[in-house]
């Protein structure tokens, strides 16, 4: 199976790129984020004319996340089920064969000093809990999508200069590191351990991609049992590469299960 991940930054203005890659990869599922669009307007009928289920969950101009997969997902689900915000546009679970996959867009943060930060860092505790309730690190789970998290300095193209931004901080590192304790494992650095490896290029930034000046954060983390099923693991620049693309590129892995 392959299964990939697409912050596509306005699944409208994206659909060409994501319909496109789909057809020349022929992922099982492509877990996507930021659709920023409400559900009624959501271009569900060219990705299941390419052959895809699709379920969703969006806001207008904001947030939202879907799954296309080749096989029905079952057990669809979507946000947080402890009785606060749900967040239903940033986390879609669902059954897709044999994997348990969890596509989240976590919050950015904003500042540092925003409230907002404050929430990205209790995100990932009652992340840490939703696993804990609804799965076991013994089962194929996935956790991936745009994490918002460059998790260590390898992951960033200047990390010296970035110790207070809200992707790198040390406190939302400390968050993630211990959402990803539950017993995940980065199956990208699995096969790349080497640095300049990026998911995200800036477009304020000019000549981003052509300079490599870029930040990993969004992952395909696996649980130890699917991770040793994994065959390989890789970055696609090329929707990045494309005209009009998303800031974001594609991440994804094969596994053999």
């Amino acid at each position: 199976m392959i299964v990939a991940s697409y912050n596509v930054n306005s699944i409208r203005s994206r659909l060409g790129l994501v319909l496109d890659w789909l057809k020349a990869n022929q992922p099982d599922v492509l877990c996507v984020q930021e659709t920023k669009v409400i559900d009624a307007e959501f271009p569900a009928e060219p990705i299941r004319a390419a052959g895809y289920h699709v379920v969703y969950r969006g806001e207008k101009s904001y947030n939202g996340v879907a799954l296309i997969c080749k096989t029905e997902p079952k057990d669809v689900r979507f946000g947080l089920d402890d009785g606060g915000p749900a967040d239903e546009a940033r986390v879609v679970a669902a059954k897709v064969g044999p994997l348990c996959v969890v596509n989240t867009y976590v919050p950015q943060g904003r500042e540092i000093d925003h409230a907002m930060y404050q929430y990205k860092l209790q995100w990932f505790e009652r992340l840490r809990a939703y696993f804990e309730r609804h799965y076991t690190p013994r089962k194929k789970v996935l956790w991936t999508g745009d994490l918002n998290i460059a998790p260590e300095a390898a992951d960033i193209h200047n990390a010296d200069q970035q110790a207070n931004h809200v992707c790198f901080h040390i406190e939302a590192r400390r968050a993630f590191a211990t959402t990803v304790a539950w017993g995940f494992t980065d199956v990208f650095r699995k096969y790349h351990p080497e640095p300049g490896q990026y998911t995200y290029f800036d477009y304020r930034q000019i000549g981003a991609l052509k300079k490599n000046q870029g930040w990993r954060i969004d992952h395909l983390m696996a649980t130890r049992t699917l991770a040793a099923k994994s065959v390989r693991a890789w970055i696609d620049l090329q929707p990045r590469l494309a005209e009009k693309p998303s800031d974001h590129t594609v991440v994804a892995a094969e596994f053999d299960v």
